[in-house]
């Protein structure tokens, strides 16, 4: 049946389950209503499907089917499946059994779901009073029972449309969430570029300490999935401070079969998960986030005494969390093969006093390899334009490259998009590291020093396009003529209004 799939049906079938939401309930809240009744649909469908498998083959021994079953990536509880919800649709109760099946799969799948689901609830009175919230499930369970919806793997086989369909639904969420969207999406052009540019190896362990719906660091994933034949020998690491969002984060890993990792829920700078036994930082071999621009209330009153040295450096501004982020992220990189990109504003490249102390020991430690300044409105949430900095513990020169890719790009209603082309330039110059007229230029030490250590892009790529000349002789007789044309018609204006009687 695998003719049959259409990811863009699915997509759209996913999409049109929000309907009964809309209207109704904010899409800040209904996401998580959709994205949770996706995971169950998902998981009910691979148990039912591989149950029915196991029944054709052994249908005399039910005992030997019970015992098959545990082996299942997820254990289904009977009366949690979606399709037992979906038999009593029509009975009061509808929020109320669906938060009970899904309190009974997180206990039965403990080591994988704990706290998954603590932060929804379908029986909330945030989808209206009982009758209302009666109604908008029920259209729900109908809508995710839709032929285009069935996800079993004997009809989708090894495709990655529940994946695909989970991202797709982020996607649009982001883009109608306003300035929420920047808390859990990175838009995929973005996490491609990112991707690309820290080249993630077969055995690599990679981290995003601010890792919202995981789109990133999967990113990262499927590059080795499509370089080393489909190579799974790597692993995932993560940490989100909102719970709402954390719960995405673990779905989304499941649904793009992503086993293989470890995501934390807490405040990364305040509160590292990612310890050692003796609880010292993890380290990886990629660390990439795209972390909250200029946080407020990062943890400055404690930075002092951080137990694990992440801000010797320096410890930056009460108000601005950005270089807060940058030197985590740096504490958690392996000493040898560490690689590590970050998404900042631009005032990171140039504010002063203690981001400008931070900054230059970064430098002078030559750690800091490039700086790619991007377009504006590329990320949801904030039309200003941001940058990429890559940093490497083992860099082959003691230069850092400036990009500025800010002009090229395809324009969009709400967001513009880089598009392959754009991408492409970036990653072929960041390989040759040389100068490209009006686009790149790799800056040695002394020349950043003599720049006090600013790396606003401007000061090393110099876009300036000299204007045309402008013939003022030329523009003073089309000036004359125009003044001409106006007199011949203010004439014919008098001559007018003289037969209309409004003449002298």
């Amino acid at each position: 049946m695998n003719d049959q799939i259409n990811q863009d049906a699915i997509n759209k079938a996913v999409w049109g389950a929000c309907d009964s939401f809309r209207g109704v309930v904010d899409p800040s809240i209904y996401k998580d209503y959709v994205l949770t009744m996706l995971f169950l649909k998902y998981i009910s469908d691979v148990w039912q499907d591989h149950y029915d498998t196991y029944q054709a083959e052994h249908g005399d021994e039910p005992e030997l089917i019970t015992e098959l079953m545990k082996a299942e990536r997820f254990v289904l509880p009977e009366e949690a499946s979606f399709y037992s919800l979906f038999e009593h649709r029509h009975e009061p109760g509808n929020g109320e059994r669906i938060d009970q099946a899904l309190h009974a799969i997180e206990e039965a799948n403990i080591a994988k779901l704990r706290d998954v689901f603590q932060d929804i609830s379908f029986n909330s009175n945030k989808l209206g009073d009982d009758k209302q919230k009666n109604e908008i499930l029920r259209h729900v369970l109908e809508d995710f029972n839709k032929p285009e919806l069935n996800l079993r793997p004997s009809r989708i086989g090894t495709l990655d449309v529940i994946g695909n369909a989970y991202e797709y639904l982020i996607k649009n969420f982001a883009a109608t969430s306003g300035k929420k969207a920047g808390e859990f999406y990175t838009p995929p052009e973005v996490s491609d570029l990112i991707a690309e540019l820290l080249e993630p190896k077969e055995g690599d362990e990679i981290c995003d300490p601010a890792c919202g719906s995981g789109s990133l660091l999967m990113k990262c994933g499927r590059k080795i999935r499509e370089k080393y034949n489909g190579s799974k020998k790597y692993a995932l690491f993560g940490q989100e401070a909102i719970g709402s969002t954390w719960a995405l984060a673990k779905m989304n890993m499941f649904l793009h079969g992503e086993d293989n990792h470890r995501i934390e829920w807490g405040d990364t700078l305040r509160n590292p998960k990612l310890l050692n036994k003796d609880e010292s930082l993890m380290h990886f071999d990629i660390v990439t986030a795209n972390p909250p621009f200029s946080l407020e209330k990062w943890g400055h009153d404690e930075a002092e005494h951080d137990r694990w040295g992440r801000f010797r450096r320096g410890i930056p501004p009460k108000t601005k969390g950005d270089y807060a982020f940058i030197l985590h992220m740096i504490e958690t990189l392996k000493p040898g093969t560490g690689r590590m990109g970050v998404v900042v504003p631009h005032g990171v490249l140039f504010r002063g006093a203690a981001e400008g102390k931070i900054r230059r020991k970064l430098i002078e430690e030559n750690l800091l390899d490039t700086v790619i300044g991007l377009p504006e409105k590329l990320f949801y949430g904030t039309g200003i334009p941001a940058a990429i900095l890559i940093f490497k513990k083992k860099k082959a020169d003691d230069k850092v490259l400036f990009i500025d890719a800010s002009r090229e790009y395809a324009d969009g209603k709400n967001q513009n998009v880089l598009r392959d082309e754009d991408i492409q330039k970036i990653i072929d110059t960041c390989h040759k590291r040389e100068s490209v007229d009006k686009y790149a230029y790799p800056a040695g030490p002394e020349e950043i020093a003599e720049n006090d250590f600013n790396l606003n892009i401007p000061r090393y790529v110099d876009t300036f396009e000299e204007e045309e000349e402008i013939d003022l002789m030329a523009v003073r007789a089309e000036r004359e003529k125009l003044k001409a044309e106006l007199d011949k018609l203010e004439d014919e204006m008098e001559g007018y209004l003289k037969e209309l009687g409004y003449g002298a």
